[in-house]
C-alpha cells in the first residue's frame, strides 16, 4: 500500500469517524425481556455496548452479553436489524440482535450495570427508553422497522 493510499485512509478515519455498538433483546420463554440499567446513562436498555476494532458484531453482543448479565448461548443469535443513533452523534450505528437460547444465571456484573432483571413485554419500568420500546414493538408487534434508533 503507497504512502498516498495509508494517508487517505488514516485522514479518512480522522474526518469520518463511525461508531458502532451492539445489543441484545433476549425473550425467555416467559414473554419477558432482559432490561439493563447502567451506572453511566439513564433509563432501562437491552444489554449490549461497543464493538472492538477487528471484533466482528456477533462476537460482541456475545460477549456483551455475558459481561453485563452473566448468560451464554450455545447459538449465534440474529441480526434483527442495524438503525443509526442520531442521540448519540450522527454518525453512531446500533446492531440489534435476538436470541432465546441461553444460559447460565442472571447476575449483576461488577461496574457498569446498575440493576438488571426480566420484565414483562407489556409491563416494563416507566423509565425504558423510547429505543427499547420501538425495537420491542418491531419484534413483537411487527410495527414497520425505523431506520434509525
Amino acid at each position: 500500500m503507497s504512502i498516498k493510499t495509508r494517508l487517505f485512509h488514516l485522514w479518512f478515519l480522522f474526518s469520518r469517524p463511525m461508531t458502532l455498538g451492539v445489543r441484545a433483546v433476549v425473550i425467555d420463554d416467559q414473554k419477558r425481556v432482559l432490561l439493563v440499567r447502567h451506572t453511566y446513562v439513564a433509563g432501562w436498555h437491552f444489554p449490549g455496548g461497543g464493538v472492538d476494532a477487528g471484533e466482528a458484531c456477533q462476537d460482541a453482543v456475545l460477549r456483551e452479553l455475558k459481561e453485563e448479565t452473566g448468560l451464554l448461548t450455545s447459538e449465534p443469535a440474529k441480526l434483527f436489524g442495524l438503525y443509526l443513533n442520531r442521540k448519540v452523534t450522527k454518525r453512531d450505528h446500533v446492531a440489534v440482535y435476538t436470541l432465546s437460547n441461553f444460559s447460565g444465571t442472571l447476575k449483576k456484573q461488577a461496574g457498569e450495570i446498575a440493576e438488571l432483571g426480566w420484565f414483562a413485554i407489556d409491563d416494563l419500568p416507566a423509565e425504558t427508553t423510547q429505543g427499547v420500546r420501538d425495537r420491542l414493538a418491531e419484534i413483537i408487534d411487527g410495527a414497520a422497522i425505523s431506520k434509525t434508533w
